[in-house]
């Protein structure tokens, strides 16, 4: 069986009012998308683009102006604004885009990752939370020895997978992933990426996956939306869209992300991301 949507953008707009009440701002306009059940999605395009806010309006932070944003329920698109929070964001997890602002540095790795479980009623007992955490870090690749850990004594790829374990921790079926490379080594991004892809194959996750980075998104999308001032441009399979661009605006963009990439990288990480 072809695999269903699972995740629907259907004319999503979001205006934000300005100082002056005769203007507005059109952040994301008009936006539609679909992704397919255990399929990644990447949505690209430089600062301002919209991304941010398009991943704002999925997460319920804000809501949007007109259109929705809809979750498959038994084969029905349900809007998101009518689900209840504990029940989406069973569904719905995010990783954020810096491992090291983004944990509390205060708590314990197993408390960290349990943290989200315990939030959503689905563990309650000291001793479930650390099994669940246990769990949830070793689907990472990160043995029960860094459970007591506090996240000032991991590196930036190990605080990550971190990161990822407290997602996954609540089984989610979506994972909205943030930049989740940007502020990790060439050579460690090559790993997060493998464990993604690991982990999406294992678990049929599906993948919202935003990025600047092309040479990253050619390795891990199925699918790539390219934003422009709130509107997408082009939208395609990972291959057309990033080895044959027919917007100018995605032909920019290839061009100077693998420009920066080969000048900013040694010869053999030039390869890490290749096919």
């Amino acid at each position: 069986m072809p695999n269903r949507n699972v995740l629907l953008f259907e004319g999503v707009t979001k205006t934000f009012e300005t100082a002056s009440a005769a203007e507005a701002v059109k952040a994301v306009s008009e936006v539609s998308l679909q992704v397919r059940r255990g399929e990644t999605l990447a949505i690209v395009g430089e600062s301002g683009s919209g991304k941010s806010t398009l991943v704002r309006l999925l997460m319920k932070l804000e809501s949007p102006s007109s259109g929705r944003i809809c979750l498959d329920q038994g084969g029905v698109a349900c809007d998101i604004a009518e689900i209840a929070t504990g029940d989406f964001y069973r569904r719905v997890q995010m990783v954020f885009q810096d491992p090291y602002g983004s944990l509390n540095g205060r708590g314990r790795v197993w408390e960290i990752v349990s943290a989200g479980v315990a939030n959503l009623g689905l563990k309650r007992t000291r001793a479930d939370l650390r099994e669940a955490a246990e769990e949830a870090l070793a689907s990472v690749g990160l043995p029960a020895a860094y459970l007591n850990a506090y996240p000032d004594h991991l590196s930036g790829g190990q605080r990550q997978r971190v990161s990822i374990a407290r997602a996954l921790a609540a089984r989610p079926e979506i994972l909205v992933l943030d930049e989740p490379l940007s502020a990790l080594d060439v050579s460690i991004q090559a790993q997060i990426v493998n464990l993604l892809l690991e982990l999406q194959e294992r678990m049929r996750l599906t993948y919202l996956f935003i990025s600047h980075d092309l040479a990253v998104v050619r390795h891990i999308a199925d699918t790539v939306a390219v934003m422009r001032s709130g509107q997408l441009v082009e939208v395609g399979p990972v291959e057309d869209v990033i080895d044959r661009p027919t917007h100018t605006y995605t032909q920019a963009l290839v061009g100077a992300s693998f420009v920066v990439r080969s000048v900013r990288s040694e010869p053999e990480e030039q390869e890490l991301f290749r096919t």
